[in-house]
């Protein structure tokens, strides 16, 4: 389908004969067939190319399908066009072989693999100052006040960990003002309740009524000023040690027990041990022991337990007593919340609220259920190591 007369690129009009005609298709491998050639199969198996098919129509001025197939050697060209409706032409595609794929191929591999790369650096090292920011904020959540992160990052990164350090900041000051203000308060209560407590000791015989129900009173008060203390008191990662469980419960039933009340213990063979601050460990044992020789009945049993793999210890405080009722199981752990209706109003209710901070602070569980036999059971949960 060469043109008789064709323009060159210089415009010089040349006009080739027949035989030339023939013997450039022949040089090109373009060979005619027709619906009977037993090539025909390979054009049925050939891939219509829509771009190719729509240049080809308007470049021949009649409707033209173009097919693309790999074939032995090369890319293969089918051609139908409705200018020789009974005839087929094939234009093998010689110098575009399967072999020149692989060097793109293999380049466009090498430049995604770059750009994967390099995406997947610059997204890390835009989530550093984040994951910074998350363990942070993990430590806020434990009552811990971070160091001051280094603005690094993209603006809106840098912004937020600029109002982050603000707001840890904030918080510290905040702490130590509360620290100042409760030491200077419990300074200066105690004072004139020492002074209350001397001038009792020294009232005569005769007001001994007056003086015994006076020293209850200011000693009273001392313990609700002790409470909010050991309440604002914060547990620092520096004070922690390794902490015997079992060693803590003795000491507490030792302190707590006696003849007219007696404590029973179940204690397992503890493998670790925990990892904490031993005079808050044994505040929230002291506070759960007192709680249950104050509300509880005449028999209460302290034991310890540790899970199969070694990695939890649970410490357990149960009682005969009335129990609490269902509703207030959770709410009895907010500060000042006590429960009033089956064990007595007697306290600040800051003894739970005690605990709930101090086994917070160590990464513990601590919750309360009625027993079916009667009373109540407190359950206190530590990692181990």
């Amino acid at each position: 389908m060469l043109a008789e007369d064709v323009t060159l690129e210089s415009g010089k009009n040349v006009h080739l004969g027949q035989p030339l005609r023939r013997q450039l298709l022949e040089q090109l491998g373009v060979s005619i067939h027709d619906e009977n050639d037993p090539d025909m199969k390979e054009y049925y198996q050939a891939s219509p190319v829509e771009f190719l098919s729509e240049e080809m129509t308007q470049e021949l001025g009649a409707p033209t399908e173009v097919r693309l197939i790999l074939g032995a050697d090369s890319y293969v060209l089918w051609m139908k066009s409705e200018a020789m409706p009974e005839f087929y032409m094939r234009i093998p595609l010689s110098e575009l072989q399967e072999d020149d794929f692989a060097p793109l191929f293999r380049n466009s591999l090498f430049i995604a693999l770059l750009v994967i790369l390099g995406g997947w650096t610059f997204i890390k090292i835009q989530n550093r100052p984040l994951m910074a920011l998350q363990t942070a904020a993990r430590k806020v959540g434990k009552g811990e006040i971070p160091d001051p992160l280094p603005e690094k990052g993209a603006s809106e990164i840098q912004a937020v960990t600029r109002a982050f350090n603000q707001m840890s900041k904030g918080i510290q000051k905040l702490e130590q003002d509360r620290a100042l203000l409760m030491a200077g308060v419990s300074h200066d209560i105690r004072t004139p309740l020492t002074r209350i407590r001397l001038a009792t000791e020294m009232m005569s015989p005769e007001d001994s009524y007056l003086a015994e129900s006076m020293i209850k009173d200011t000693e009273e008060c001392n313990e609700i000023i002790g409470q909010f203390m050991d309440y604002l008191k914060p547990v620092a990662k520096q004070d922690f040690t390794q902490v015997d469980v079992n060693t803590i419960v003795n000491e507490v039933i030792l302190a707590e027990g006696g003849y007219e009340r007696e404590i029973q213990t179940k204690l397992a063979m503890i493998p670790k041990a925990i990892n904490g601050n031993a005079v808050a460990i044994k505040r929230v044992i002291t506070n759960l022991v007192v709680n249950a020789i104050r509300y509880g009945g005449d028999w209460i049993q302290v034991s310890t337990s540790v899970s199969a793999d070694h990695k939890t210890v649970w410490i357990i405080i149960e009682d005969n007593g009335p129990g609490v009722d269902n509703a207030q199981l959770e709410t009895v752990f907010e500060p000042f919340t006590r429960g009033d209706t089956a064990r007595g109003s007697e306290g600040t209710g800051l003894g739970l609220a005690i605990v709930k901070r101090i086994v917070t602070q160590h990464q513990g569980e601590v919750s309360l259920s009625n027993r079916s036999e009667g009373g109540l059971k407190v359950q206190v949960e530590f990692p181990l190591g």
